[in-house]
């Protein structure tokens, strides 16, 4: 008989995980390649920007101490040309947007307010504003632009491009395998048999994995025959940074997961967790390796990956990564009988209110493709009323 094990408190568990987890090494690539990558370095620039004094507008560069009745148009400035000769008293420069100040202007009086003749500017009406951007306004030499850390969006990598850079240094991503046990699983496109499912929890935790920043190296399926379970995980520890195991870890007759682990020599740090859904939850090392056993159940894969996989992962990969929680209020109330256990429910979130939907429970996956996030119940709530403010973790 397999020995029933104490559980976790919540809180616990994720103090144990992160004592662990070998951040990845750093390599150079290409910006566009650095597309939701984590920057490995601190970006400073050694440019200013902008780099010279620029107008703003289209229109007429001029002295804004020059109150003259008429301007002398002695140069047109188009943008990625510079000046030639400078401004002096009732003279301007027609100029372009971007273009750089000549010498002596200070001001650019929009063409909207100008009227030209006979290669003089004349004023028509009253601009105010100065329409000059000045010379490193935006950065100084020196300023810190991005840093280590940070996830490259295509903000980042326009950032990075603006100062000259064509390649940034990033985290290598973690190499991560996935492996879902289990007889009666088949993959999708495949026809069902009697008391066969399809491989959810494959495709999911791999987009998850993938959506956070890992390299899916390999994803399989393993029938519940403990020689082929055993082969396969070894082969998989060894070759990953972070391997995941779906199925398996109960205290059925057929769950095998914990003490094959232990047999390769894995330390188990805890195999129970006091979450819902996603109690029978598994989490091991072995050197600079990270195991993680999930239950079989759809939702339980999916919220204890969220809550207990994705930030040591994130972390491995060099992200300083915490997860968004919005305030909402509750729709509706919501009650419960059993509370030993932290609750995370799916939800919908909508401009501050939050709204149950129909959940049948950690086998119905389909409730979380109706949902944006999951509310947590602490243990020992049991019940939220209508209109109660609650913190909802963005998915």
């Amino acid at each position: 008989m397999k020995k029933e094990e104490k559980m976790m408190l919540l809180e616990e568990a994720q103090t144990i995980i992160n004592r662990y987890g070998k951040q990845s090494g750093i390599e150079e690539v290409s910006l566009v390649e650095s597309l939701g990558r984590v920057l490995g370095e601190d970006i400073v620039s050694d440019i200013e920007m902008p780099p010279f004094n620029k107008s703003a507008m289209d229109g007429y560069a001029v002295n804004s101490r020059d109150r003259s009745d008429k301007y002398e148009i002695i140069e047109t400035i188009p943008a990625g040309k510079f000046p030639e000769m400078g401004i002096k008293h009732g003279q301007c420069s027609k100029i372009m947007t971007g273009a750089p100040l000549p010498e002596g202007a200070d001001r650019v009086i929009k063409v909207e307010v100008t009227e030209e003749k006979q290669g003089y500017m004349y004023l028509t009406g009253e601009d105010k504003v100065f329409n000059v951007c000045i010379r490193g306004e935006d950065i100084k030499a020196g300023d810190k632009i991005l840093e280590k850390g940070k996830i490259m969006r295509s903000q980042e990598i326009g950032a990075a491009a603006s100062l000259g850079l064509n390649k940034v240094n990033v985290y290598k991503k973690v190499k991560a395998g996935l492996i879902t046990t289990g007889s009666e699983i088949r993959e999708p496109g495949e026809d069902l048999g009697p008391g066969q499912i399809y491989n959810s929890n494959g495709y999911s935790l791999s987009a998850q994995l993938i959506n956070s920043g890992a390299e899916v190296a390999d994803n399989k399926i393993i029938r519940d025959k403990r020689s082929l379970l055993k082969d396969s995980f070894e082969k998989m520890i060894d070759s990953m940074d972070l391997t995941i195991i779906s199925g398996g870890v109960s205290m059925g007759e057929f769950d095998f997961v914990p003490e094959i682990l232990e047999e390769l020599g894995v330390t188990i740090h805890f195999n129970k967790v006091g979450i819902q859904p996603g109690k029978p939850t598994l989490f091991g090392t072995k050197g600079d390796k990270i195991i993680f056993g999930l239950p079989g159940n759809p939702v339980s894969t999916f919220v204890i990956f969220e809550v207990l996989v994705k930030p040591v992962l994130m972390r491995m990969g060099g992200s300083n990564y915490s997860p968004m929680i919005l305030k909402g209020k509750m729709e509706k109330g919501f009650k419960r009988r059993k509370t030993e256990r932290d609750l995370y429910l799916p939800v919908h979130y909508d401009n501050g209110v939050v709204r149950l939907i129909e959940y049948h429970g950690s086998a119905h996956f389909i409730a979380l493709s109706k949902s944006n996030g999951l509310l947590k119940i602490k243990r020992g709530v049991s019940e939220i009323p209508q209109d109660e403010l609650v913190d909802v973790r963005q998915i």
